[in-house]
């Protein structure tokens, strides 16, 4: 049998094209997400998630709902 091409085991990291230089990850939440981050692009256009690899690209977002940060629930859900 022959062996798996690699990006057929794993999947690329996610793109998420945001408007803001400054983002917020959680992993997608729930059981399986990770503690909230928050990241600066700083100099760069991009910056990575160093829990979920996600990586989160400055752009114009095709629509305003394309991402919602997780910082911006109500504080009783974080």
């Amino acid at each position: 049998m022959q062996p798996r091409p690699a990006d057929a085991i794993i999947p690329p990291p996610e793109k998420i094209v945001v408007a803001t230089k400054r983002v917020a990850c959680d992993g997608g939440g729930g059981a399986l997400g990770h503690p909230l981050v928050y990241m600066d692009m700083g100099e760069d256009d991009h910056v990575e998630c160093g829990y979920c690899d996600r990586m989160f690209v400055l752009g114009k977002p095709k629509k305003a709902v394309d991402y919602h940060s997780p910082a911006a629930r109500p504080p009783e859900a974080h």
